[in-house]
């Protein structure tokens, strides 16, 4: 992979909306049961403005970007896209709540091998649409194979 590219930061093209419905079949598809999910009186009762979100749907965002370092041919990763997560860490910062806008931006924090295989570790920013945090991703992908052979 192109280590060019560590330190490159790619935003999506466009705002992400959270829907309730949208909200509702996440929660249903994990099997994540909690009313707060669901149901806008219990969240309320819980001390929410609307239904939130559980908290792995931030990590379903990245799948709407469009256009991080993996699209492009220069990253090295098309030929053979074949990677596994190795690891996540998420910090939130706050609730997701149905209606929020939302941004979602990539940087490639650093590209490296481990054996025949490269790990890259990105590094995911959602923000409100006024810019202030809801929670940061830092996920490393092991891209299996593809480093230079060793001399």
């Amino acid at each position: 992979m192109n280590r060019e590219f560590i330190g490159r930061t790619w935003r999506a093209a466009e705002i992400y909306e959270v829907s309730r419905e949208k909200l509702r079949d996440f929660t249903v598809a994990i099997g994540e049961m909690h009313p707060v999910y669901l149901d806008e009186e219990a969240a309320g009762k819980h001390g929410y403005r609307t239904v939130i979100a559980p908290p792995s749907f931030c990590t379903a965002l990245w799948f709407r970007m469009g256009n991080w370092p993996m699209f492009e041919p220069e990253f090295g990763k098309q030929k053979d896209p074949v990677c596994v997560l190795g690891d996540q860490r998420v910090t939130h910062h706050r609730p997701i709540h149905a209606g929020d806008r939302l941004w979602f931006a990539t940087t490639v924090r650093d590209i490296r091998d481990i054996g025949r295989h490269e790990l890259f570790e990105m590094e995911h920013q959602v923000t409100s649409e006024d810019g202030a945090p809801v929670c940061t991703i830092v996920d490393q992908m092991i891209s299996r194979g593809s480093a230079a052979p060793k001399e």
